[in-house]
């Protein structure tokens, strides 16, 4: 599947931030009743899982995208991305009692930030190796500049140094996740880089479950409203969002639009549901820095440079041999690149 320009990749992760807001609030919700936090993360990832599900018996594209992953051979740890959405849930789910929402979201946003500026560096993501400018730098400031404004007012359960470093971490592995899984839907298809995500995760969404006694202890109180169940369809689309934003514009600026759909989606939640806390200003002007930043990351980035070893000219035809740089007709890398075949 060809990338869509940047403007509109840009567009729909924004509406995936947007999702993910919804999704979060949605899966607090659904653990609360429950009677576990750790239990709305885990309906969210077997809900996605059926979706996945759905997809290999229903798209043929999932399946012909699991056999060109078999063909291409990738480094085994390309297809590690859905651990990034699994450490972001656990550490969220016992970080943010102690920060507080306000300090842990800026925290993951900052390591999001600097993973993202990583990964882009060093070619981790499809897109190719993005240089480390001072735009880039400079939106990956705004970016945590917005997002603190936005949390402004918000209660601060405490600053615990382990915390914050926790919640960096987690900002670093949904940096990383975002570019794995887009080095998968570049080898294969995005469906079938969606249902590795969720293959990787889901287990280790259930053995932190069953860490946390969440299947010993009373049985849960499960909720009758059905739309506190859409979190794995939501997931879904989420992933695809973001897969396609970082073929298309790198991991940096994917997760910076991210940001700026979550906050504008919390700021519609906020208006929306009863006993919600109303339109807040500062969340609003963050997510219009937020949008800033995204510009400004994008200012006087040049073409990227390959994202692997070059394919010796004696494995290639001549043709092949004089190509300037090792892309494909849709802009992203080839694959022989990548894998260094």
């Amino acid at each position: 599947m060809r990338p869509p320009p940047p403007a509109v990749a840009l567009a729909l992760v924004v509406l995936g931030g947007a999702a993910s807001a919804a999704q979060g609030a949605g899966n607090a919700t659904l653990g609360e009743r429950a009677g576990d936090p750790v239990l709305g993360a885990l309906v969210n990832n077997i809900g996605g899982c059926l979706v996945v599900l759905v997809g290999l018996l229903g798209l043929p594209s999932t399946r012909a995208g699991l056999d060109a992953l078999r063909r291409v051979r990738l480094p085994w740890w390309s297809y590690l991305g859905g651990l990034g959405g699994a450490v972001i849930v656990t550490v969220a789910t016992y970080v943010v009692p102690v920060l507080g929402i306000a300090v842990f979201t800026i925290a993951q946003v900052a390591g999001g930030s600097l993973g993202g500026l990583a990964a882009d560096r060093s070619g981790l993501a499809p897109l190719g190796r993005l240089r480390l400018t001072g735009p880039r730098v400079t939106g990956a400031l705004l970016g945590v500049l917005a997002v603190a404004l936005a949390q402004f007012g918000r209660p601060v359960a405490g600053v615990a140094v382990g915390g914050i470093l926790l919640a960096v971490a987690g900002g670093v592995a949904v940096a990383l996740q975002s570019a794995l899984n887009g080095r998968v839907a570049a080898a294969g298809t995005t469906t079938a880089g969606i249902a590795i995500n969720f293959a990787v995760g889901t287990p280790v969404i259930v053995a932190v479950a069953a860490l946390a006694g969440a299947f010993t202890g009373p049985e849960p109180t499960w909720p009758g409203d059905w739309y506190l169940y859409l979190g794995g369809l939501l997931g879904v689309g989420i992933v695809l969002a973001l897969m396609l934003g970082v073929r298309a514009v790198g991991v940096l600026r994917t997760g910076l639009a991210l940001v700026a759909g979550q906050l504008g989606g919390a700021l519609l939640l906020d208006v929306a549901l009863p006993g919600g806390a109303g339109p807040r200003w500062p969340v609003l002007v963050g997510a219009l820095l937020t949008l800033l930043a995204v510009v400004v990351a994008g200012r006087g980035t040049r073409p990227p440079t390959p994202a692997g070893p070059v394919v010796p000219p004696s494995r290639t035809a001549p043709a092949a041999a004089a190509a300037p740089t090792a892309r494909t007709a849709d802009g992203t890398v080839d694959m022989r690149e990548v894998t260094g075949r």
